[in-house]
């Protein structure tokens, strides 16, 4: 255990606070960045997906890179790669080079995150102990989607887009210099092994996939290199899962998921991932391209879901300790699916004091939903296992944000496109299917309709929403699935498991 605790802990939370912060700020300056590389709505998909995709795909034999060469050193130098990466983020002069620096940053976020509860997990033995610990994590890193966008939204309007990235330059060095003096070295050689095979798999599956989501969203699902990108997608997957089964040492171990309670989480932190996670994205659209708030004044507004985790995270750990993950979780996911429904009918004059309540019910649910399945997917395999159990929960998860990011957007342009277009021909405004993808996926008004650019804007506000809808019920219908999984299999699971440990301490 660690003899510096609390400069530990600092260090851990600041790193993943260092890291959260990016993704909370990008959503937020993702209009102005449109504007500012001249790029359409795929690439703003782009933006985030290539950072979350990398993020997933690495992040397996991130974990088992920690647990097989030190956590700690593994962990500073995610630390340091992600400060070049975003110094490549902030001179970026178009998308491509944004991207690469985002694909920088993913690959270091791959050692961040699972990094982050594998130290926890190691410096603090004791379950209780550990369950505070890790939901004060979680309430350190809702700290920075609160602050992300509003500081964000500050940053964009008065310095400019690239500071966003700037940002995490001496915020890095400060995590560097915090870890190197605090964090023990642990390692577990003996149960790591790189997988490079596995890893090339992943990588192609879940990048052609989300590839082929988001061509989908913008050329039509019959696009020929939509269909081969998601059939390459599919088999892709498939062979990755053979591929890991059969191989001596798999960077991802299919044997765990043996154990129905740590299948099931796994299955509710992709949904989290698709669902919640996903959803910073589309609410930061809405708000400023339908209600058409600024950058700051759209991080203010969705400051009430971040700071309703703040105050609740903290108690979870208690909570947990008394009630048992799965009914928090489950709580979550139907708190979740509440807000989320709720947004199914916002338009471009709901007034904020609904939206503030719909965003604090979402809040409520990430709080309940985020840290508990994180420690029970933790509690559910072998501490020796840490790294690796850490780095299999982060990326399903992160996997969930990169396909919901590119589905349910591909469904919101595709509906938002399809609305815009039979609004335009309503008008009477000649090839309206060409003036509305133009607005839909390049922010572009310019039309020579009577109506002219204010006339289209007001239209697209309303189309826009519609396809805002279309994400939002989707990914409604995937969090009341996830609750009733959790109420069906997970908690009878904890129940058998709970009595067979009794009965193993009492014989």
């Amino acid at each position: 255990m660690s003899k510096h605790r609390m400069p530990l802990v600092a260090a851990v939370y600041l790193g993943s606070f260092v890291a959260l912060l990016d993704v909370s700020i990008v959503n937020v300056a993702l209009p102005t960045i449109q504007k500012a590389l001249q790029t359409d709505f795929g690439g703003l998909q782009w933006v985030v997906d290539a950072y979350t995709l990398c993020l997933s795909a690495f992040m397996l034999s991130s974990g088992l890179i920690g647990d097989r060469y030190g956590r700690k050193r593994s962990w500073l130098a995610g630390v340091g790669i992600f400060v070049a990466g975003s110094l490549i983020c902030a001179i970026a002069p178009n998308l491509p080079v944004l991207l690469a620096g985002r694909v920088v940053q993913g690959i270091a976020g791959s050692l961040l995150i699972p990094g982050a509860l594998s130290i926890l997990t190691q410096a603090f033995p004791d379950a209780r102990e550990r369950a505070g610990v890790i939901g004060g994590w979680a309430s350190f890193a809702a700290i920075s989607l609160v602050v992300g966008p509003v500081f964000g939204g500050i940053l964009v309007e008065t310095v400019g887009w690239q500071s966003i990235f700037l940002i995490n330059l001496p915020l890095g060095l400060v995590t560097i210099a915090l870890g190197a003096f605090s964090i023990n070295e642990t390692a577990h050689p003996e149960h790591a092994h790189l997988d490079l095979v596995g890893l090339a798999l992943s990588i192609l599956w879940l990048g052609a996939l989300t590839f082929g989501l988001i061509s989908a969203g913008e050329d039509g699902w019959g696009e020929p290199r939509t269909i081969m990108a998601l059939i390459a997608g599919i088999v892709g997957l498939a062979v990755f899962l053979g591929f890991e089964a059969r191989t001596a040492r798999p960077m991802l171990p299919l044997f765990l998921f043996r154990d129905v309670r740590f299948a099931v989480a796994n299955v509710a932190s992709f949904a989290l991932g698709f669902t919640s996670y996903s959803s910073v994205f589309f609410f930061s659209m809405f708000l400023q391209q339908v209600q058409g708030w600024s950058p700051t004044q759209t991080g203010l507004r969705m400051a009430p879901a971040f700071i309703v985790q703040i105050v609740v995270s903290p108690w979870i750990g208690r909570l947990s300790a008394r009630y048992g993950h799965s009914a928090l979780m489950t709580i979550g996911y139907v708190a979740i699916g509440l807000s989320m429904l709720g947004m199914c009918w916002a338009g471009p004059s709901t007034p904020y004091a609904v939206l503030c309540l719909l965003f604090a019910i979402g809040g409520l649910g990430n709080a309940l939903a985020i840290p508990t399945g994180s420690a029970a997917a933790m509690s559910y395999a072998p501490r020796e296992r840490s790294g690796m159990v850490s780095a299999v929960i982060n990326t399903t998860r992160q996997s969930g944000l990169a396909i919901g990011i590119a589905l349910l957007g591909a469904l919101m342009s595709m509906r938002a496109t399809n609305l815009l277009t039979g609004y335009l021909g309503d008008a009477g405004v000649a090839n309206a299917e060409a003036v509305a993808r133009a607005a839909i996926s390049r922010h572009d008004f310019a039309t020579d309709a009577a109506m002219g650019e204010s006339g289209v804007h007001a239209l697209y506000a309303a189309a826009y929403a519609g396809g805002f809808h279309a994400a939002m019920l989707t990914a409604v219908i995937a969090a009341f699935l996830t609750a009733a999984l959790l109420v069906t299999v997970l908690a009878p699971a904890e129940v058998r498991a709970a009595r067979e440990a009794k009965q193993e301490a009492s014989g």
